[in-house]
């Protein structure tokens, strides 16, 4: 598993739109001092739980992967033009 370019932005970006995401199914909200590897759980979790993204394997489940699963979801939601998809950033 290789890093995407803008990885970590894109990141930034799924937790903020999957923060929205299960506020309005109802999964509830994290708050804004909660740790980032805790904000990427649950947001994962969500997505998963939903069938947005696919699981990793049990003992594939770590915060690195989590945060790639974010990225990969998010570059899919984001139009092809959007800056954060361009290799120069």
């Amino acid at each position: 598993m290789s890093k995407i370019a803008n990885e970590d932005e894109l990141v930034k970006k799924a937790l903020q739109i999957g923060a929205v995401y299960a506020k309005k199914r109802a999964y509830g909200a994290f708050e804004q001092q909660d740790p980032i590897k805790l904000k990427v759980e649950f947001v994962y979790r969500v997505l998963v739980e939903d069938k947005l993204i696919q699981p990793l394997a049990k003992d594939q489940i770590s915060d690195p992967n989590m945060r790639h699963k974010l990225a990969l979801w998010i570059s899919r939601q984001l139009p092809p033009d959007h800056p954060l998809l361009s290799e120069s950033n």
